[in-house]
């Protein structure tokens, strides 16, 4: 029956290939095809039917009786542990409705966030796939999401600590959007687009969050007829708001990111062709690459960096297509960036550089695979006129080859190189690979440089696969394995240990893909091959030879690092981390090799490695573990022949050299026992024959007194039972069956390099036979038993044991649990009930593992369990100090509860390398799976392994109680190891049963209880270590329950009374503060009530009535869901009176305090013990208090507004429809009527850039909840409140309290406290005034720091608390507060400017101007007027510039006011005032942008400024002499002349534009052209730090405004600018024009190049500057001309080569005879100047090739040493240019050499070696 099954199923999967198949009535969606591979694949399609069914009924049920918790949490995890096991084994109805319902589930309002979590990773999961459900099959709203993002991300309440959300929320949503995205229905853009288009504000914050949104949300994907409602409603708008950006603000990389995303789903179907110069500009100027010789950065620039991955997703799908523009910048792309990929450059630029190298060739592979290997989709395809041409391939990777090549030996190391090889060799292997075996060849001859050997090595086992394989594109390929394998020999290296590791690697890698069978014989016998394949033929015959060479280097290894040579003998004797290491690479290396040879090959391994064991002896710890890890892999390849060697010889010597009593054993028999133990490790059924001698060996050692050798005996014990219980593969060969058939049918050279083919891997497993299973027990009833008996019989007191010999049966009882755990069923016992009061906790059966246990045996497990925990009470009563014993059965408790014959951390760690070899050795390009058979047996093993260890969820039975009560009892334990040890197994306990937790928590609790005397400081620590919790696993202390929490914190609270509590002892107090911090960090908001919408009920009934496989349970009838709901709302109803304000909760978590408290809120007047504390305890108080505030505030009722007339098309910036928000001084509201007409607008961003939907501003004041309510009408709790705050000796302490000083200097202006008086003033209206007041002037008069601060927090929150007051009441607040703010501006500090400044800014947000005048009208009287210093001057302004700055575009009147006020004070003398000024005008004319369907703005402009301040300095631009800086800092009686105003002006201006290029968004590039001359002529040259101020900032003005963004149309304004400088007089200009010209090209340089005229004319202006009378200029234009030629932006041709050389020939004036005494005539005669200058031009040309030797440039060389003679400068400059010339060739000069002649290099060698050697 079941052969006949297991037909059916094959013969099926071979119709189907791997989709969905049809069984039990429904078609899979998408399995885990590696489930069909397993022995047991037949049982499983039952056992999955039955698991599903479950889930669906569950679930369903949990839904519709409204529990959330813990019914649909416990249902929702066993479905994601459902698709670990099976995949997505589901119909495709089911998978629909699974989707619907969680995402119902996750929308829930109130659903606290730690399950939203964990639904939306299981959501995420299913979604995953986006193939298997197109939009026809499912559609979700995207508007529940967005509402979920808001409420969480721009949360109004976490601030205030009302909810706490953990750190990864955010990546959660984020994924849990992007995997709907694809199913959000057609009209979704549109309402998106209406929805945060009026958040549209640049100025605003709510820019950052809209574009973010639009970012996450707006939909790609839709079907090309669709796309009219898709990307083109929004692409023009945003495309051109991101050309219009200038200064890269936070959200324009938001903005990047969505192109990216929409090119790349979009490809062929919109034209970038006119964005790709400005696309590949950007993203040069993003890598932040650095350029020039002097330069400054924005600092944001670094911040706000475009993200490399999206930046590769968008180049990678803007490849291809008929006009194929994108390839010739990405060519010009990586010339102008390679040098910078050279290894002796560095930077912090070059992380970047590297993931970009990195990721591209990625990209394009998968984005080949989708066009030409996936499987077509539901996911529009690439239409075929833009899918890659195979010449846009060869393209691609030719124009990428270099820098990798060059970044292969980069600092960083040679990873990314090695990932971006193996890519770009699936592409183009003829193009990649001789390249890098160029390098490698030679890389493994040198012995001096290792580095080398290992990049290489690294490079050619990326590449390793398509090396191996050949196929078409290069069929030599495989010819260079052999040559490369004999000499990666030399390094297994004894002395260099990475070198070691790498080659390892190396040869592993290349084994795994070839079989090694000698075929040499096929050359005779066969006429079918060709060239290349008899070459592999005829070299196979040295395949034995590389095999035996590759041993003796491995012993040679061994044999030096053995522990007599290693150490002295004092020290350690355990292997440190790099010999087993080296062990591990050893053994796997050793094991790849046998398991890929022939067998004649492996007999002569074989024979080998048995001399080498058995004629020396090794100790045990580092070379005998080598040694015999060979031999395992020998006898694990071929165990019938191996152990016939081994065993025998084994067994003989031990039983020659046995002596039970020896302490110190003979090392000859550990060496054999040693070896023995470790080939029995191979498969159970070739051990059998063996039997007899083996068991008569473990009853010959396991006893033996010496601790090496009985645990080595456990070893061979736990073997022989592991390798005959388990389940396993056997053999992991690259090809199935052997390669034992003779050559004329089969060629195993055909198999080098081929994949595994999943559906015939023919897996040989091992399974445990009858005899197996029998000889397993036996051996356990022989060994084990006894050993149970005699440590009962000692727990009980009838018999003596040492505890050596305690120990060692331990040790015995533990190998035999991990030896044969995996035939043991699991403990019994019986149900605990009472923790269980759910309704739909149905039990589930944990996955059928097979072969089911023979339960007609004994069952050990609960023999071993019952000995155990006898004996651990005996120790802990009579000797408790035995720790070693404590250890082990510590470990045998945790085997006993989990073990099921794999551990989870070696299953973790074998995944992880799984996933890192898969990853080396993968095929991105074909994809479907194609890894090597090794691989896909490993991972159908883990598969196998991941079932077993698959138990979450089991059923707590009172056995497992015992247990956990043993544990706990150790985890509060004497010593502090035995504590850790136990409680680690307690966690991952904890996490495995239902509900213990409520059993084991009261247990911890009781030894915090502070009436119990007896409890130790041990105890106590180990209690509070148990509810901590460890990292990964559950915190007791945070459950998600309310019940567990109401015992718990406040226990921990009441622990600061406990008598073994002493805060004298640090690690106790570290401890509270770690459960403290962790309570805080860890403490979500837990959901007080759950509600289930209609919506989610329906869904539910669904998925329980339909589809396949039927739920066994019925629906629920109605009583039981109105049973149902009664419990709900029950429950809702305990939770809210256990947490009536949950700040209170939140305050008693702070461990740290001591107190007890009773009601709720008296806590506000706590007793608090230690005064320590007493900060800590306040800080947390204000908080609590602000956040009660929030809770209770009134709502207040939103009208929409009226009468608002829409303007079409799209218009933003200042129209006639938003005038009447802005602030306008002749219709300010006045009186009480103007104020309660007055619409009222309190955010800034409303209107700017269209209108929302409806615009909301808050109903009359007559609607509104009364204010200023007597104490009668308040609640209970308001009373409270109002009592303590209207009583004058509280409100006098903490006022007393908030002024004192904290960390002197260190304080800020606290937005807790701004809260708390914000929430007072808000919710008690003007109440606690008339008594704040005397405090408030008395603190304003008093100029210390914390008093100024306190005042200031006061005022803020006063101001932003009035919002809702009546007129007359804010009227007489300003009375107050006016003056008030007058005297703090006039007392204002160094200290307090800056809280100050907060404080207006504070109070000015999100505000309309026109509810403030007062203040900004008392701001504005007369900020400069000189009382008080300049340093009051500034403050004023710096306070002014706050409030106006979070006004942003509503009071243009009030900037042009202001600017009016400043222009005639821009002459200031004060620096501090200068700068300040500088700041306010960059806020100024923020509003004044260029950007795209926006009005000129009504704010100030820069244009018309421009032209004002010009006029100004025109006694500076006219005149020719230098500038200096008049130094006349008093204020001088009477008017200095125009030209010193000038230049103060000129001061000011400067500091105005430093300020601005890092704030604004767009540059005012033609007004800052007529200042340019200006700067040059002021910038000095040399770098010197003791110029003065205005020097030093015009040389950074012209540093940033060379880095600006330009448009194709301003770079001819620049030009011309610039040519009209260089014609100047002073050289200093010229000389600044060049290091100008050489940023502002590269940082421009795709938009120059797609201009030839401007590169026609830079390279003009450069040539002429070269025949500049003054040398340093020329030397200037010579560096910039070779920057030029380097990064591409020129090219060496012909006529600029010749130009030069005519210039080199002008014949020079002979030296006449000068009379003695006369002037020396000094000036260069113009002949001169033009020889130099064609010298100069020449080594420019040569120094731009700094890495490689291009064609021309040996002649260049050539004619460049004919002037080593010449006049200076000349021969200078040639002397230069040569020394530059050998030190960047010399590192590869053996490799350049080889472009020059003999006589070429015969000059050269002469020229090189510098003449004093001679002399």
């Amino acid at each position: 029956m079941v052969a006949n099954c297991a037909a059916e199923i094959a013969r099926k999967s071979q119709k189907r290939g791997c989709g969905g198949r049809e069984i039990f009535g429904f078609v899979s969606q998408k399995d885990i095809v590696y489930n069909k591979l397993l022995p047991y694949a037949d049982i499983l399609d039952d056992e999955s039917n039955v698991i599903l069914g479950q889930i669906k009924g569950n679930l369903g049920r949990a839904v519709q009786l409204r529990e959330i918790w813990p019914g649909v949490l416990f249902w929702t995890r066993k479905l994601s542990t459902y698709i670990r096991l099976y995949g997505r084994k589901f119909s495709k109805e089911d998978h629909v409705l699974f989707i619907k319902l969680l995402y119902e589930l996750i929308t829930i309002d109130k659903l606290e966030i730690s399950m939203m979590q964990g639904l939306a990773r299981l959501l995420i999961n299913l979604l995953k796939k986006t193939e298997l459900l197109s939009r026809e099959d499912l559609e979700l709203p995207w508007r529940p999401l967005y509402e979920l993002q808001d409420r969480i991300l721009y949360s109004k309440t976490e601030h205030l600590g009302l909810n706490w959300f953990p750190n990864s929320v955010e990546n959660v949503l984020k994924t849990l959007v992007k995997s709907c995205r694809p199913y959000f229905p057609e009209s979704a853009t549109q309402e998106m687009l209406e929805e945060w288009r009026p958040l549209l504000c640049p100025f605003d914050v709510t820019m950052q969050r809209a574009i973010g949104y639009l970012e996450l949300f707006l939909p790609t994907t839709l079907p090309p007829e669709l796309h009219h409602k898709g990307f083109t409603l929004w692409f023009d708008e945003l495309i051109s708001l991101w050309v219009a950006v200038q200064n890269l603000p936070g959200w324009e990389v938001h903005l990047v990111n969505l192109f990216a995303r929409l090119a790349n789903d979009n490809i062929g179907y919109i034209d970038w062709d006119p964005y790709i110069p400005k696309i590949f500009t950007r993203v040069l100027r993003s890598l932040n690459l650095p350029v020039g010789t002097s330069q400054m950065l924005v600092p944001r620039y670094l911040t706000n960096a475009y993200d490399v991955v999206h930046v590769v997703l968008w180049v990678s799908a803007l490849l291809g297509g008929p006009s194929n523009q994108a390839q010739a910048q990405l060519r010009g792309l990586f010339n102008s960036i390679t040098s910078f990929f050279h290894p002796s450059n560095h930077g912090r630029w070059l992380m970047k550089l590297m993931k970009l190298l990195q990721r591209l060739p990625a990209s394009v592979v998968r984005r080949l695979h989708r066009e030409r290997y996936r499987k077509p989709t539901w996911l529009t395809p690439v239409p075929d006129s833009h899918k890659l041409t195979e010449a846009d391939i060869t393209a691609f990777v030719e124009s990428m080859m270099q820098p990798v090549l060059l970044a292969m030996f980069s600092k960083t190391g040679s990873l990314d190189a090695a990932q971006a090889l193996q890519n770009l060799a699936l592409m183009r292997p003829e193009l990649v690979i001789p390249p890098v075996l160029e390098k490698t060849y030679p890389a493994m001859e040198t012995l001096t440089e290792p580095h080398q050997l290992t990049a290489t090595l690294s490079c050619m086992i990326g590449v390793a696969r398509s090396l191996v394989s050949g196929g078409q594109r290069f069929p030599e390929g495989p010819t260079h394995m052999l040559p490369l394998l004999m000499r990666a020999l030399p390094g297994v290296d004894p002395n260099d240990f990475s070198k070691c590791m790498i080659t390892f690697q190396f040869i592993a890698t290349f084994v795994t893909l070839v079989p090694l069978v000698d075929c040499s014989s096929a050359v005779h016998e066969r006429s079918d091959l060709t060239a290349v394949e008899r070459e592999m033929c005829s070299a196979s015959a040295e395949f034995e030879d590389f095999v035996l060479q590759f041993m003796d280097r491995c012993f040679a290894l061994i044999d030096s690092s053995t522990l007599e040579q290693t150490r002295e003998e004092t020290e350690t004797e355990k292997m440190t981390h790099l010999e087993s290491l080296v062990e591990l690479g050893l053994s796997s290396t050793f094991s790849t090799i046998l398991t890929q040879c022939s067998i004649d090959i492996f007999k002569v391994a074989l024979e080998k490695v048995f001399i080498f064991a058995t004629t020396n002896i090794f100790e045990t710890r580092v070379a005998g573990r080598m040694v015999a890890d060979m031999c395992r892999a020998a006898s694990k390849v071929h165990p019938a022949q191996s152990l016939k060697l081994l065993v025998p010889h084994c067994c003989n010597a031990i039983n020659q050299l046995t002596v039970l009593s020896e302490e110190e054993l003979d090392k000859e028999l550990l060496w054999n026992l040693q070896l023995l133990s470790e080939v029995t490790r191979v498969d159970g059924d070739k051990i059998l024959p063996y039997s007899t001698q083996l068991v008569q060996i473990l009853q010959l050692t396991l006893h033996l007194k010496c601790k090496q050798g009985y645990t080595l005996a456990c070893n061979l014990l736990h073997h022989i039972l592991r390798s005959t219980a388990l389940i396993y593969p056997t053999e992991y060969c690259s090809v199935p069956g052997s390669f034992q058939q003779p050559t004329q049918d089969y060629l195993p050279i055909k198999d080098w390099g081929r994949p595994g083919d999943l559906w015939n891997l023919h897996i040989q497993w091992h399974v445990p036979s009858v005899e197996e299973t029998r000889f397993v027990f036996y051996v356990l009833d022989l060994i084990l038993q006894p050993e149970l008996l005699r440590l009962q019989r000692y727990a009980q007191g009838e018999r003596d044991m040492t505890r050596d010999d305690v120990l060692q049966s331990l040790s015995i009882v533990q190998h035999c649990l991990l030896g044969a755990g995996s035939l043991f069923p699991p403990l019994r016992g019986e149900p605990i009930t009472e923790l269980d009061m759910f309704a739909c906790m149905l039990l589930c059966k944990t996955s059928t593992l097979s072969p089911p246990p023979d339960l007609s045996r004994e069952n050990y497990r609960d023999a071993i369990c019952r000995v155990m925990r006898q004996l651990l009470h005996h120790i802990l009563e009579h000797s408790e100090d035995d720790t070693k014993s404590l250890f082990s059965i510590i470990k045998i408790i945790s085997d006993l509860l989990h073990f099921k014959g794999s551990q989870k951390h070696e299953f973790d760690s074998r995944w992880k390398s799984f996933n890192l070899v898969k990853k080396s050795m993968e095929n991105r390009l074909h994809g479907r799976k194609q890894h090597i058979r090794a691989l896909l047996i490993d991972r159908v093993m883990l598969q196998h392994e991941l079932r077993k260890l698959t138990v979450e969820g089991c059923e707590y039975r009172s056995i497992h109680q015992e247990l956990m009560r043993d544990l706990l009892r150790l985890s509060t334990s004497t010593y502090s190891q035995v504590r850790s040890r136990a409680q680690s197994v307690l966690f991952t306990a904890l996490g495995t049963y239902n509900f213990c937790c409520r059993d084991v928590i009261p247990r911890v609790l009781q030894f915090l209880e502070p009436d119990r005397s007896h409890v130790t400081q041990q105890q106590f620590k180990g209690a509070l270590y148990c509810l901590l919790g460890n990292h990964s696993g559950v915190c007791l202390a945070n459950l998600h329950d309310w019940d567990c929490i109401t015992l718990t914190w406040p226990a921990i609270v009441r622990s600061g009374l406990s008598s073994a509590m002493s805060l004298e002892k640090p690690s106790i107090v570290r401890l509270f503060d770690d459960l403290a911090d962790k309570i805080h960090r860890q403490y979500e908001t837990i959901g007080i009530d759950f509600a289930i919408p209609s919506e989610c009920r329906a869904v539910a009934v669904q998925l329980q009535t339909s589809g396949v496989p039927l739920p066994p349970e019925p629906v629920p009838s109605d009583q039981e869901e109105a049973e149902g709901l009664r419990k709900q709302e029950e429950k809702n109803l305990d939770s809210e009176q256990i947490t009536d304000t949950q700040s209170c909760v939140q305050f008693h978590s702070d461990g740290s305090s001591q107190q007890r408290f009773t009601h709720k809120y008296t806590y506000l007047h706590t007793c608090i013990f230690s005064p320590l504390l007493r900060t800590l305890i306040i800080m947390v108080a204000i908080s609590a208090v602000a956040g009660i505030m929030k809770q209770l505030k009134r709502p207040h009722r939103k009208v929409p507004v009226s009468g608002m007339k829409e303007l079409a098309g799209l218009i933003a910036g200042d129209r006639p429809d938003n005038q009447w928000l802005q602030y306008n001084s002749s219709s300010l509201p006045r009186t009480q009527q103007d104020w309660e007409g007055c619409t009222f607008v309190e955010k800034t961003h409303w209107g700017y850039y269209s209108w929302p939907q409806k615009l909301m501003m808050y109903a009359p004041s007559e609607e509104q909840p009364k204010q200023g309510l007597t104490r009668e009408e308040m609640t209970e709790r308001e009373q409270i409140i109002y009592d303590h705050f209207s009583d004058p000796g509280f409100i006098n302490q903490l006022i007393e309290f908030l002024s004192l000083e904290d960390r002197k200097g260190k304080d800020k202006f606290s937005p807790r406290r701004f809260c708390l008086f914000k929430g007072l003033f808000r919710n008690f209206n003007d109440a606690f005034l008339p008594l704040l007041k005397p405090h408030m002037e008395r603190l304003v008069a008093d100029t210390h720091e914390s008093k100024q601060r306190c005042v200031a927090e006061i005022t803020s929150g006063l101001i932003r608390g009035s919002k809702h007051w009546s007129y007359g009441k804010v009227e007489s607040l300003w009375e107050l507060l006016c003056p008030l703010i007058r005297t703090a501006l006039n007392n204002i500090t160094v200290e307090t400017y800056a809280d100050w400044g907060t404080c207006i800014a504070t109070a000015c947000e999100s505000r309309d101007p026109r509810k403030l005048h007062w203040l900004f009208e008392m701001l504005m009287e007369s900020p400069v007027n000189g009382e008080g210093g300049s340093f009051v001057d500034a403050c004023r302004l710096y306070v002014l510039q706050g409030g106006l700055a979070q006004q942003e575009w509503r009071v243009p009147e009030l900037l042009h006011r202001l600017l009016q006020y400043l222009e005639p004070k821009l002459t200031q003398v004060y620096k501090n005032v200068r700068e300040r000024i500088g700041s306010v005008l960059t806020y100024i004319f923020m509003i004044d942008v260029n950007l795209p369907y926006t009005q000129p703005t009504a704010s100030p402009r820069i244009k018309e400024f421009t032209e004002r301040i010009l006029l100004r300095l025109k006694p500076l631009t006219e005149g020719d002499e230098e500038i200096q800086n008049h130094v006349v800092e008093e204020n001088d009686v009477g008017e200095q002349d125009e030209r010193t105003q000038a230049i103060k002006l000129l001061k000011t201006v400067l500091k105005w534009l430093m300020a601005s290029a890092g704030r604004s968004f767009s540059t005012a590039v033609p007004e800052q052209l007529q200042l340019l001359p200006l700067l040059f002529k002021i910038a000095p040259v040399e770098n010197d730090d003791s110029y003065d101020e205005l020097k030093r900032d015009a040389k950074t003005c012209l540093s940033l405004m060379s880095q600006g963004l330009l448009y194709t149309e301003q770079i001819p304004l620049v030009l011309s600018v610039i040519f009209q400088i260089a014609g100047s007089s002073s050289w200093h200009a010229r000389y600044t024009v060049l290091t100008y010209l050489q940023i502002m090209v590269f940082y421009n340089l795709f938009t120059f190049m797609s201009d030839q005229g401007a590169v026609n004319d830079v390279r003009a202006l450069v040539i002429r500057l070269l025949e500049d009378e003054q040398l340093e200029v020329r030397e200037m234009a010579a560096t910039t001309l070779s920057g030029f030629l380097q990064c591409n932006f020129l090219s060496i041709e012909g006529p600029m080569q010749s130009h030069f050389e005519a210039l080199c020939k002008t014949r020079l004036p002979k030296k006449r005879k000068r009379e003695l005494g006369s002037v020396v005539d000094t000036i260069p005669s113009g002949d001169l100047v033009r020889r130099h200058a064609g010298v100069l031009g020449l080594s420019a040309c040569i120094l731009s090739s700094p890495y490689d030797v291009p064609s021309w440039m040996p002649q260049l060389l050539m004619n460049l040493s004919v002037h080593l003679n010449d006049t200076q400068p000349i021969e200078m400059s040639v002397k230069k240019t040569l020394s530059n010339f050998r030190r960047t060739h010399h590192d590869n000069w053996q490799e350049h050499k080889q472009q020059f002649t003999d006589d070429q290099l015969l000059v050269l060698t002469d020229l090189l070696v510098s003449p004093c050697y001679y002399a």
